[in-house]
C-alpha cells in the first residue's frame, strides 16, 4: 500500500513494564521495548497471547502510566504530564477501536459517535457536533444509521460506528486492538481497507494489535512481541 511519510509523532525508548502476581513474583511485560511511530503511517503488532501486546498498546494510548524508560508524544516526555493532562491529550488526539467495538448498547449510533466530542478539549455546539456526526457516518458508509441502537447493527456496522466515533476528535493516532477479531473474513478486509483509507486521507497514525498475519501485512511496518520483547519484521522503506 502507499506510503505516506511523516514525522515521529511517537518514540519510545527501553521501555519496561512489569506487573506484581498473586504469588509475589514480578513479570515483566514489555522488555526494554523501541518504536517509533510516524504520521500517516500504519504499523502492527503481532504475538502470541501473553507476549505483552496488549501492556505495550495501553502504555501507548495512554491508559497505563506504570512503566520505566521514555515515552515521548509529539516530543514531549509524557512522564511530566499530570493525570487530567494525560486524560485531555488521550481524549482529544487518540481514537480507540477495540474487537468487542465497545459501543453503549442504550444509547443511539449517533449518540456513540457524540461522546468523544463531549469529552474532548474541542468546543462544539450542538449544531457542530449534529454536522460532524453525520459526515463521520457518511465516511464511514452508515447514511440512514444514526437513530439505530447497536443491538440493530450487524458487527460490521458496529465496528464502522466504533471508527467513526475514534475518528470524532480528529484523532493524531487510532490504536486498535484486535479490530476485525469478531468478524468474519471478508467483512475484516472492508474494515481495514476502510481503516488504510482513513490514515492516508488524514494523515493518522495507525497501530493495530492482531493475531492475524493478513491483517498485519496490511500495514507499513510489522512488530513481533515475544516475551515482552519487541522486534520489527517488516519495514517498508
Amino acid at each position: 500500500m502507499e506510503k505516506t511519510n511523516g514525522g515521529n509523532l511517537i518514540q519510545i525508548k527501553n521501555l519496561v513494564a512489569t506487573v506484581n502476581l498473586n504469588n509475589g513474583d514480578t513479570l515483566v511485560t514489555v522488555n526494554k521495548a523501541n518504536m517509533e511511530l510516524k504520521r500517516g503511517n500504519s504499523y502492527s503488532i503481532v504475538g502470541k497471547s501473553g507476549s505483552g501486546k496488549t501492556s505495550l498498546i495501553s502504555i501507548i494510548g495512554l491508559l497505563n502510566h506504570s512503566y520505566q524508560g521514555e515515552f515521548l508524544y509529539n516530543g514531549m516526555s509524557v512522564s511530566t504530564l499530570t493525570d487530567s493532562q494525560l486524560s485531555m491529550l488521550r481524549a482529544s488526539n487518540i481514537g480507540f477501536v477495540f474487537q468487542n467495538y465497545s459501543l453503549i448498547k442504550h444509547l443511539r449510533v449517533w449518540e456513540n459517535i457524540e461522546l468523544p466530542l463531549l469529552y474532548s478539549k474541542k468546543k462544539m455546539n450542538t449544531r457542530q457536533r449534529k454536522e460532524a456526526i453525520r459526515n463521520l457516518l457518511q465516511s464511514v458508509g452508515l447514511e440512514g444509521k444514526e437513530n439505530d441502537y447497536p443491538s440493530n447493527l450487524s458487527g460490521g456496522e458496529q465496528q464502522r460506528v466504533a471508527i467513526a466515533r475514534a475518528l470524532a476528535v480528529s484523532p493524531e493516532a487510532i490504536l486498535c486492538d484486535e479490530p476485525t477479531g469478531a468478524l468474519d473474513k471478508k467483512t475484516g478486509k472492508q474494515i481495514m481497507d476502510l481503516l488504510h483509507q482513513v490514515v492516508l486521507k488524514n494523515g493518522i497514525m495507525l497501530l493495530i494489535v492482531t493475531h492475524d498475519l493478513d491483517i498485519a501485512k496490511t500495514c507499513n511496518t510489522i512488530f513481533e512481541m515475544d516475551g515482552g520483547r519487541l522486534q520489527c519484521v517488516k519495514y517498508d522503506s
